[in-house]
């Protein structure tokens, strides 16, 4: 038997097919959001091609802080961090697009509608993912971009003291 397999067993870790067949076989409530409209201007076409789903400056800031590389994990929802042994998964979420609770961030004007259920949508999604890594056993953190602006050091003290607390139960 191999180290790695002691540490991390394979049954834990790989994604069944009976959690690929859920994944598959999620059960949204809204509609889909439908294809994205045209964007009103080049520099508006240009902002939003710029925006990235991986390696944001909230993640990059948060590994800094917790000297952790940014994952590109099989989980449900790919979360930002991953702490196997203690089954932690840490989600790095942008205000903006997860509709912080904290921060009431207006929505656009231009295809108002297109963004209401875009929007409505990543908050469904994200509940969904949550409730599908605490089906599998995992815990779930969910940092918010405001949290690494005001202080990444106390974030990322606070996602290592879970990790901690969560090892041992």
């Amino acid at each position: 038997m191999d180290f790695k397999e002691l540490i991390y067993p394979p049954s834990r870790n790989k994604v069944t097919m009976e959690q690929e067949t859920r994944r598959r076989e999620r059960r949204y409530r809204s509609k889909p959001v439908g294809p994205s409209p045209s964007a009103s201007s080049r520099a508006v076409s240009l902002q939003m091609q710029s925006n990235k789903s991986s390696g944001t400056k909230p993640e990059l800031t948060m590994a800094r802080a917790l000297r952790k590389r940014v994952i590109e994990s099989k989980l449900p929802g790919r979360p930002d961090f991953v702490y196997p042994k203690a089954r932690v998964a840490v989600f790095v979420h942008g205000c903006w697009w997860h509709r912080c609770p904290i921060c009431d961030l207006a929505q656009p004007r231009t295809h108002a509608e297109y963004w209401k259920r875009k929007l409505a949508r990543n908050v469904e999604r994200d509940k969904l993912n949550k409730l599908e890594l605490e089906s599998m056993g995992w815990k779930v953190v969910e940092i918010w971009e405001h949290e690494v602006k005001k202080n990444a050091a106390s974030a990322a003290r606070g996602i290592r003291d879970f990790v901690a607390n969560a090892a041992f139960t």
